[in-house]
């Protein structure tokens, strides 16, 4: 433990530990140990990449406050680090574990490698490609020849036709002999595909047989690596405040915990504590350094614990402690239960919605109610308003934290009709926002796809191979020092595609001021739908209407 010079004041501890899962700022006694730790981290290079640090505050037996210190993984290429808590496991038996393991994996990669690169596998593939231009070649030269009989067939045919040299019986008998013609033609086809297909069906199963021992040599090492992380995962011991311990393994559902689970801030820092006989009293993780390549972290924010590999574990490993229950980020419920409607007639309504309210219910919360001090959202007021409507109402939605314009229709008929100008992208969307940096350029277009974080849902991030595309055009408004102001234009409606784009360092690199979860939290996310045009689906009027930004 690394006390506190001087001591804190007891009125600045938390009366009970809160939870790692809140998504809260942790409290001041923690962010003064973050503040400490990150004076240090200048002695590691982290340039190449970011990492997750954690400090745990905690108090000892005579009630003197310090702080614990952690990473995420390895740093440095290190276990341990001197001035940081060590992992769940005996550093000597994971390298006794590891290394044989390891080393068998990196033969069975190196011979799956070998294989591929063998000159039998690139002959085989080169043949491949050489038979297939020359059977392109073939067809098409056949092609051109049978093109030509058959123009010549044509011409003869209409000669014979209306040849009076002719009998009935020549004629037919000719004109037989040109049917034949054109079968045989038929048949040099057939002929030459069935050529083609044997010579290429030949070579294909050699082929395979390379792709079933490269699959084959695949399965090994997928299994040898999950054999290893099994007996790696056997050897890490979770302790809770009750004095209590089990294997990792015991604490997940599957008995397969994902790669890294154990390695996190948290479980180490309070396995640290429990070891040395302190008494947790406050939790924090942050980023440090550059974002990842998939994004959805930047540095000097907070983070909670992460819920796939963490959440697991806590429940036991605060076991004996008093925990408060995890906050979320929830807005004040809004005093205006009122609806600012733009426009409005009997086929569609377009809603000014504010910052904090829902577009729809809560999942968690019983769907379709109308108890707006449970379920608040424009949905639930709208079906206050138009009991009568019909169909899913919203056309598309606005996150909790953006406001602006929102669009609903007031029957199933309208709501197909404006849907279908948003999958055709006929629909005119700009937002406003203010970011906090400075943006390079004046204007541009970004094209990051974008999936969600399986492991840190709703947060979206990065994807070049599983993501959806997602694209969004910007402009520069204005600038300030440490702020630009951009118009932001959606071409596609990905979940949070605004706020990743903005934030991503291979979007803009600026995150939108106030946005707690790609950014630093604030007063509210500084994000607003000010215009929203399309054409009326029953009376084909342009609408372009506006709702300037309230910032």
């Amino acid at each position: 433990m690394k006390p506190f010079e001087p001591q804190p004041n007891p009125t600045e501890l938390p009366r009970v530990f809160p939870n790692p899962l809140d998504e809260w700022e942790p409290p001041p006694i923690a962010r003064r140990a973050v503040e400490r730790l990150r004076l240090q981290l200048s002695a590691f290079d982290l340039s190449a990449g970011g990492k997750m640090f954690g400090v745990l505050v905690v108090r000892d037996r005579d009630g003197r406050v310090g702080s614990l210190q952690a990473f995420s993984g390895m740093l440095d290429g290190r276990w341990e680090v001197e001035g940081f808590v060590p992992p769940l496991f005996e550093t000597g038996a994971w390298l006794a574990a590891d290394a044989p393991g390891e080393l068998q994996i990196s033969r069975l990669f190196a011979r799956a490698q070998e294989h591929l690169a063998s000159p039998e596998w690139a002959r085989l593939r080169d043949e491949r490609a050489e038979q297939n231009t020359l059977h392109t070649a073939q067809r098409r030269e056949q092609r051109q020849r049978h093109q030509a009989r058959k123009a010549a067939r044509q011409q003869r045919r209409e000669g014979v036709r209306v040849d009076p040299a002719l009998t009935e019986v020549a004629r037919a008998r000719a004109l037989e002999a040109l049917d034949n013609e054109s079968r045989r033609d038929k048949a040099e086809k057939r002929g030459l595909e069935a050529e083609q297909q044997a010579t290429l069906e030949t070579l294909q199963a050699r082929l395979k047989g390379f792709q079933r021992r490269a699959r084959a040599l695949e399965r090994l090492r997928h299994f040898a690596s999950r054999r290893l992380m099994r007996r790696l995962h056997d050897l890490y011991r979770v302790p809770n405040a009750a004095g209590a311990s089990r294997p990792l393994r015991s604490l997940f559902p599957s008995g397969e915990p994902p790669s890294g689970a154990g390695d996190c801030c948290a479980p180490k820092l309070l396995a640290a504590a429990y070891r040395a006989g302190l008494i947790p009293v406050a939790l924090a993780e942050f980023w440090a350094g550059p974002p990842p390549v998939a994004g959805g972290r930047i540095d000097g924010a907070f983070y909670p614990a992460c819920r796939a590999k963490c959440a697991p574990l806590l429940p036991f490993m605060l076991e004996g402690l008093e925990v408060a229950a995890p906050r979320r980020f929830q807005i004040a419920p809004l005093e205006d239960r009122s609806l600012r409607v733009v426009y409005e007639d009997r086929w569609l309504v377009v809603i000014d919605k504010p910052e904090g309210l829902l577009s729809v219910p809560a999942r968690d919360l019983p769907g379709g109610t109308l108890d707006l001090g449970r379920a608040d959202s424009v949905w639930a007021r709208l079906r206050l308003r138009h009991p009568e409507a019909q169909g899913p109402l919203l056309v598309h939605r606005l996150d909790l934290d953006t406001s602006g314009l929102l669009l609903a229709a007031l029957d199933p008929a309208t709501h197909r009709a404006l849907q279908r100008q948003f999958l055709r992208r006929e629909v005119e969307k700009r937002y406003l926002a203010c970011l906090g940096g400075s943006v390079k350029g004046a204007q541009g277009t970004i094209d990051l796809p974008l999936r969600v974080d399986l492991e840190d849902r709703p947060r979206q991030i990065h994807d070049p191979v599983h993501g959806l595309r997602a694209l969004t055009r910007w402009e520069v408004l204005s600038r300030e020092e440490g702020l630009t102001r951009v118009a932001l234009f959606p071409l596609t409606g990905r979940t949070h595609q605004l706020r990743v784009h903005a934030a991503h360092p291979l979007g803009l690199g600026a995150a939108i001021l106030g946005d707690r979860l790609y950014g630093h939290p604030g007063p509210r996310l500084l994000l607003h739908a000010e215009t929203l045009g399309f054409s009326h689906p029953h009376t084909g009027e342009r609408l372009l209407l506006r709702s300037p930004a309230p910032f």
